[in-house]
């Protein structure tokens, strides 16, 4: 069923009052791509009551008052995307589209949602139930944190919103232990992947330079954002403290990652994948296309792209369902008024880390310092598609399967060093689950900035297409591989962004369209590198281009046709 969102709903249940009211910046679609929905359900199943107000009305009461006041608490997020770049372009220009905005004008998510959200509550409803927040704003900005919107350093959100409590992470546990708690009013300051507010510092935990060291001393920042990165990981992660003026915030040891039952419980629940029709009614959500019939095969991701804050959010420690969980979800899409026959997604944050891990890793947590994937793959770790292999071929057997497209990211490197596997998968995937186009994201191509990425090397990259040509030509199919470039990234200059057109050129074939200007969002190293101007590993200088015109110079050299010297010739002719 939908997770009520009226008061007319929630007389039709027989509930007087709700336990939870969830409020989300995004609209309310209720599919287990949406971590709204995906919380909602959970507590559903667990026997709470549970409303959600999602994009309330700002300017009056009758959004955020009309599902009353819940009994446990309130729990508020921003949405899918932090909201600040939901809202605004590399260069700080307001989006004016909203995928995820019923009707696509991006008039209904505000800035700071997390913020704007939790003192609307406090505006309308005085001494009321706890109010906690989660989700990716919240997560990533759970600590100090650099903010590229106001180009400061900030407190962390809990401070900042003046919330109670922050749960992190993918939070599908912690949820459920915070409510139980506060139902039963027990101390929940114990519960792991959660951070409040204390006026003393924590035994055992580990200390991070204040609030006002990180604003005042870069190397302290730096020295924070190191031990905060490195305690992410349950198996070998501690809680942190951190003084904020007065008082101090205290981050508990990440939850225990759910194990292949948990996880195929969460995605066993049952889902209307479609938008609430309260919000529906007021016009069409293009982000249903994408997410209604897409299918997520694991959570967490062991890239480490520098730039990508799913280490921080979701994890370097893949968990996946089985295959009869996922091939159950599939089952279940013949019976959806909407389903004609096509999956347009099967994975997850990268699609080919699904069904193997490291040996290591699994039984003593993540290293400290080697990265699973970086510029060449960890020798320990044994990629292996065997399982997305058999998976794949069950989903094509499937009757009312037409086609199932795998559009997420996929890692070239590992299908390279998957000596056994690699190349069936990678041939099954040009044979069956491309859609004209495959996408891939080397990001960049010179070795400078790659290592401060955290990015395979080009020849990794040479080699894949190679491949990829060659069995698009055996199966005699016109398919092409799609590059997603960053311009303006920590270390790029004009000279770097020549070079990586000119191997675009040369090498690729092609003049690159997927280039976008780097973001610098809160809690990855990339970001770090923006702010300090220093390689955090070494500390030494590293430039960064943060003149927003120059910015746009980087990307326009690699997207212009004949390049950077095209570019000066076609802006010469305007003057």
């Amino acid at each position: 069923m939908f997770i009520p969102t009226t008061k007319k709903e929630i007389k039709n249940l027989g509930w007087d009052q709700l336990d939870v009211i969830l409020i989300s910046g995004d609209t309310y679609i209720d599919t287990p791509y949406s971590g709204i929905a995906i919380v909602g359900q959970i507590l559903l199943s667990q026997g709470y009551k549970v409303g959600i107000i999602a994009q309330p009305d700002l300017k009056t009461k009758d959004d955020i008052t009309r599902l009353g006041e819940p009994k446990l608490y309130w729990g508020v997020g921003a949405g899918l995307v932090d909201s600040m770049v939901a809202n605004y372009t590399a260069t700080k220009k307001f989006r004016n589209k909203d995928d995820f905005t019923p009707g696509g004008v991006n008039n209904r998510r505000p800035d700071r949602a997390i913020i704007t959200y939790v003192n609307l509550v406090r505006q309308y409803f005085k001494n009321t139930a706890p109010i906690v927040i989660g989700g990716i704003e919240a997560s990533l900005r759970r600590v100090v944190h650099y903010d590229f919107w106001s180009n400061k350093i900030r407190k962390s959100l809990l401070f900042d919103s003046k919330a109670d409590i922050l749960v992190y992470g993918m939070a599908e546990k912690s949820i459920v232990e915070l409510t139980a708690a506060i139902r039963d009013n027990k101390d929940f300051r114990d519960i792991q992947g959660i951070c409040y507010i204390s006026k003393e510092p924590k035994d055992g935990y580990i200390e991070l330079p204040t609030f006002d060291e990180c604003k005042s001393d870069k190397l302290k920042f730096i020295n924070m954002f190191h031990l905060f990165y490195h305690n992410n990981e349950p198996m070998t992660s501690t809680g942190l403290y951190q003084l904020h003026d007065s008082r101090y915030l205290i981050q508990n040891p990440p939850q225990d990652y759910m194990n292949e039952q948990e996880i195929d419980r969460v995605y066993d629940l049952k889902y209307e994948r479609d938008v609430h029709p309260y919000y529906k009614a007021q016009g069409e959500v293009k982000a249903l296309q994408t997410i209604q019939f897409s299918v997520t095969t694991h959570h967490g991701c062991y890239g480490e792209c520098n730039f990508c804050a799913i280490s921080v959010h979701q994890g370097r420690t893949i968990r996946s369902r089985s295959q009869e969980s996922v091939l159950k979800e599939i089952d279940s899409f013949k019976k959806h008024k909407n389903f004609k026959g096509i999956i347009n997604d099967i994975g997850g944050a990268t699609a080919n880390m699904y069904g193997f891990e490291c040996g290591r890793k699994l039984k003593k947590g993540v290293c400290a310092d080697i990265s699973c994937t970086s510029m060449t793959v960890c020798p320990v770790l044994k990629p292996d598609h065997s399982e997305q292999l058999e998976l794949l071929e069950k989903v094509r057997k499937m009757p009312h399967i037409k086609k199932a497209f795998v559009n997420s990211g996929i890692r070239y490197d590992l299908i390279n060093e998957d000596k056994r596997y690699g190349q069936k998968y990678l041939k099954t995937l040009v044979d069956h689950h491309i859609s004209g186009q495959m996408k891939v994201a080397p990001e960049h191509t010179e070795d400078k900035i790659l290592r401060l990425m955290g990015k395979p090397n080009k020849k990794a990259l040479l080699d894949f297409k190679q491949q990829f040509d060659d069995y698009n030509k055996k199966s005699g199919k016109k398919q092409f591989l799609t590059y997603y470039l960053i311009a303006a990234h920590p270390g790029s200059e004009m000279e770097d962004m020549q070079s990586l057109k000119k191997f675009a050129t040369k090498e690729l074939r092609l003049n690159p369209e997927q280039v976008q200007v780097f973001i610098p969002t809160p809690s990855t190293y990339s970001t770090l590198m923006y702010y300090t101007e220093l390689d955090p590993w070494t500390r030494k200088k590293v430039f960064v281009e943060k003149d927003p015109v120059r910015k746009q110079k980087q990307k326009d050299i690699v997207t212009t046709k004949g390049g950077y010297t095209s570019v000066n010739k076609r802006k010469k002719s305007r003057r």
